[in-house]
């Protein structure tokens, strides 16, 4: 069976967003998500809480919108994937850290005059997108949810047209076999029509009488 790594982060920044450019163009932007969880000591009553802080990465075009538009205590809806990277620390040795590669990015204080933005990652992990999203160019036809309108509506547009072409196909299949049927079936009602007319009978002439005839008739 196929494992699955996706990571769903709904949090607040604790600080402005970092962006790092790369030598062949992209760029990277880090940003730190607290989430916190509350309950009660069963024991004492007391509230508790704790916090805990999320190392996300969004990298080229959502890195871009996440600097333009998050700074420190902004909420955001984060969808992505656990990933370990390797770095070198000051003395030289290895070190692992794990982050989250963020594919999904809504904003959830609001964006564009108010509204929630969602933005989607427009690397190769662009399966998903936002409410109002910005869709992955890179895979087009597994576009955000709403995508400005597109994806979804398109293939139902799309189903409405071949679903009317069928219809309009089987009318004019209908009609054609209709016209057939209706041709067919003239020749035979033309060879009815057609059919001489049947001359009326003529009177058999009386038969002459066996005796001799008497010419004497008056005038």
């Amino acid at each position: 069976m196929r494992g699955v790594n996706k990571v769903i982060i709904i949090g607040n920044l604790g600080a402005d967003p970092e962006t790092r450019q790369f030598s062949n163009g992209g760029s990277v932007t880090n940003i730190s998500v607290a989430t916190s969880e509350q309950w009660t000591d069963k024991q004492s009553g007391e509230k508790r809480e704790a916090t805990e802080w999320h190392r996300i990465a969004l990298y080229n075009r959502l890195g871009e919108i996440a600097a333009q538009y998050l700074r420190k205590g902004s909420k955001v809806y984060i969808e992505g994937s656990l990933q370990t990277r390797k770095y070198q620390a000051q003395d030289g040795s290895d070190r692992y850290a794990t982050d989250i590669k963020a594919s999904q990015m809504q904003m959830l204080d609001g964006a564009s005059g108010g509204q929630d933005g969602g933005f989607g990652n427009q690397g190769n992990n662009q399966n998903t997108g936002g409410q109002q999203g910005y869709g992955n160019q890179n895979q087009g036809n597994q576009g955000g949810q709403n995508n400005f309108g597109g994806g979804q509506q398109s293939n139902n547009q799309q189903g409405g047209y071949n679903q009317g072409g069928g219809a309009s196909n089987q009318g004019m299949q209908g009609g054609v076999q209709n016209s057939f049927n209706n041709q067919s079936s003239a020749p035979n009602q033309a060879n009815q029509f057609n059919k001489p007319t049947q001359a009326p009978a003529q009177p058999k002439p009386t038969a002459m009488p066996d005796g001799p005839v008497d010419d004497d008739i008056p005038f």
